[in-house]
């Protein structure tokens, strides 16, 4: 049985609704309860065929990636779909061929593996702040191409996302976080300092595309000044982008519980945490 090749599809806008016009709260949740449903069939058609998803997720801070991969697996079991946010390497990992960290975090069959920030990282943060050469960065960028390719040929679908954000929305998003409790947590020291180093994050930007935009892994650019709209598309896209299908489930009943047989309740005491609420 194929899928519904709608399912996936973006709901068209409302007739004479103005296309940047954010969506409401109900609108979201229904457009994403939807694609849920297909994610979870992804996950499905994924470990029956044994397939292997790579999703790259990269953009400047406050791009909406962590945001976007926790839409994604809110419903969806993380044995299947694993998320990889790698620290910062090691003394040891740091002598290593570069690379090579990253590639024992590459899906088997039957997971999908959806990498906050990658192996790109040489590309952006690691070339703008000064944690790389300009030779190794230029060394990286003419090797990945072939590296991607490596990775393809061995069965990996591989999709790369670029999510895009406006300086006054990472403005407003990086405020956010110094103002809110809740959120602070994700404003590290490095944000700050890569805040204010937004044109060299453009030039490294389009130096990566320019050399890693092939027609074997292209770049998928996401614009997310609206979050809403840039989970639900990016979702879509990656729905469409592989070809699953539904796989035929087998009909759920509840068996019927056992008898007592005898069993009564404990009279030990137990504790109970407070009913605050």
């Amino acid at each position: 049985m194929k899928q519904d090749k709608e399912a996936s599809e973006p709901r068209p806008a409302r007739e004479g609704a103005d296309v940047h016009e954010r969506l409401t709260r109900k609108q979201y949740d229904k457009e994403l309860a939807r694609l849920h449903v297909e994610l979870v069939k992804l996950q499905e058609w994924a470990v029956h065929t044994g397939a292997k998803i790579c999703v790259v997720f990269e953009g400047r801070d406050g791009a909406g990636k962590g945001g976007t991969i926790k839409a994604i697996t809110e419903r969806v079991s993380p044995r299947i779909f694993r998320v990889v946010a790698l620290p910062a390497p090691t003394e040891r990992e740091k002598t290593q061929m570069y690379v090579q960290r990253y590639l024992p975090h590459l899906p088997a069959a039957g997971e999908i593996t959806l990498f906050d920030r990658s192996w790109y990282n040489r590309a952006g943060v690691e070339r703008v702040m000064g944690f790389c050469s300009e030779e190794q960065a230029k060394t990286f960028l003419k090797g990945v191409p072939l590296v991607e390719r490596a990775i393809i040929e061995s069965g990996v679908i591989l999709l790369k996302y670029w999510l895009e954000v406006g300086q006054e929305e990472q403005t407003r998003r990086l405020e956010e976080r110094i103002h809110d409790e809740r959120k602070i947590w994700k404003l590290s020291p490095m944000d700050l300092r890569s805040y204010s180093r937004w044109y060299d994050y453009s030039r490294a930007r389009d130096d990566m595309f320019e050399a890693t935009d092939t027609d074997h892994a292209p770049w998928h650019v996401v614009r997310s000044d609206d979050k809403r709209r840039a989970r639900l598309n990016l979702i879509s896209h990656l729905l469409k982008s592989i070809p699953y299908e539904p796989v035929p489930r087998e009909k759920v009943k509840l068996p019927k519980r056992q008898k007592p047989e005898g069993y009564r309740e404990s009279n030990r005491p137990l504790r109970y945490v407070p009913e605050r609420f």
